[in-house]
């Protein structure tokens, strides 16, 4: 059976090795952080709503604390497995490592399609996967948060379960919560904004003289493709491409930026992008064209982001890439062979670990303001991000130029440094 989640733990891992190797490491270090401390697997029985039960596996893998508690989302979806559920663990103790916060590496998940599941099951299955994860996590131990087909209200279930076995509030003991229960201002936004942020950070060092305007082409439109569109328009960059999961468009060549807020609203009146210059079979070509997802990536222009799905760029379309910097906004968007490939031929990589990490940083701020009981303005907690960002950028910039390296073997090696002095 092909499994993905044992191919990316593997290549993790692989990834962890090599580069401590080359660092000097002992090998028992590189051992100690390569093994997550703790993996949790256990039934969750439900009641169905048509009386019959059903049977589903969770997972939550603690992969290192010796930076602070874990930290990392849960995941909803029928292809969940342990070995996916440890990788994602270990990238993220990288992920907090690279941003410098202090929290380590967390990842849950249950194997289940929630559109298979009544609302009354999907809160029966939340609460009951809280409640056996209740005493192994909590604002000091482990702090979740939502992922793939997880939302604030399954995060709210979750807490108000924890809180009636522990008969305590804790706000702090998960993450990504609405504003009305505790959330952060910023967090819908976060992840987006936090890689355009990035972007700014690159930009100033490799053309310091000028910020020149960018075009820019985004695969991938959900939270953070939108955002991260906003964001990039604000600074005065122009999107000229965007996709979803079926297709895309771009705008005509004289235009200014497409007007992203208007691509929303038609994608949500439309049900997809490449429908947004199609009305009733007529395609009004003066605004733009359709565009397929595969041509999106191949686009002449300035910057590419990559913030859909995982191992989208590879040996198959590498060669035709034109962009000179790619913003890795999806998790893994780009093999090892392309990577390596690429950065052969000077395009700059700003890679997963940094460019999508305004997400888990503003979960960090989340938790603070909980773990206070003060909830900050959108412009404190955007300042706060926008400081963390620019200070993980050049800790990962200054190491990459000092050792003349990628920067994801940079950050790889900044996070790793961090991690073993910290045992």
């Amino acid at each position: 059976m092909n499994n993905p989640g044992k191919e990316m733990l593997e290549s993790a891992q692989n990834l962890i090795r090599t580069v401590g190797e080359k660092m000097g490491y002992d090998k028992s270090k590189i051992d100690q952080l390569i093994t997550a401390e703790m993996i949790y697997e256990f039934a969750l029985p439900i009641d169905k709503d048509d009386g019959t039960s059903e049977m589903f596996i969770g997972f939550r893998a603690q992969h290192s604390s010796v930076r602070g508690p874990y930290k990392g989302g849960i995941r909803f979806h029928q292809d969940t497995t342990r070995e996916e559920v440890q990788a994602l663990a270990t990238l993220m103790s990288i992920k907090t490592a690279v941003a410098n916060i202090p929290m380590g590496g967390g990842k849950g998940g249950i194997r289940v399609n929630p559109k298979e599941l009544s609302e009354s099951e999907l809160k029966q299955l939340s609460k009951k996967f809280a409640a056996k994860l209740a005493h192994v996590i909590g604002q000091d131990i482990d702090i979740p948060a939502p992922d793939v087909n997880t939302n604030p209200t399954i995060m709210k279930w979750m807490l108000e379960e924890y809180e009636q076995i522990h008969g305590k509030k804790e706000p702090a003991a998960f993450t990504g919560k609405s504003v009305l229960n505790g959330g952060s201002l910023g967090r819908t936004e976060a992840t987006g904004y936090g890689g355009v942020i990035a972007l700014q950070e690159l930009l100033k060092r490799m053309y310091p003289d000028k910020q020149s305007k960018m075009t820019i082409a985004i695969q991938g439109f959900g939270n953070v493709g939108y955002y991260f569109a906003e964001a990039a328009v604000a600074e005065g960059h122009k999107i000229v491409a965007v996709s979803d999961s079926k297709g895309g468009i771009t705008g005509n060549e004289s235009a200014d930026s497409l007007d992203i807020p208007l691509v929303l609203e038609c994608k949500k009146k439309q049900g997809s992008i490449s429908g947004c210059y199609c009305a009733g079979g007529v395609c009004d070509t003066s605004k733009g064209k359709i565009i397929s997802n595969g041509d999106l990536l191949e686009l002449p222009v300035d910057v590419l982001v990559p913030a859909a799905l995982e191992n989208v760029i590879n040996e198959k379309n590498m060669k035709n890439i034109k962009a000179k910097i790619i913003v890795e906004m999806a998790n893994g968007p780009i093999t090892e062979t392309a990577r390596q490939y690429l950065s052969s031929k000077d395009i700059v990589i700003i890679p997963d670990v940094l460019a999508n990490a305004g997400g888990v940083i503003v979960s960090y701020l989340e938790w603070v303001q909980g773990r206070q009981g003060i909830w900050w303005s959108q412009k404190d907690v955007m300042d706060r991000l926008t400081d963390i960002m620019s200070t993980s950028f050049a800790d990962i910039w200054n190491h990459s130029k000092k050792e003349s390296l990628d920067l994801k073997t940079a950050a790889f090696e900044v996070a790793i440094q961090r991690l073993i002095s910290a045992m």
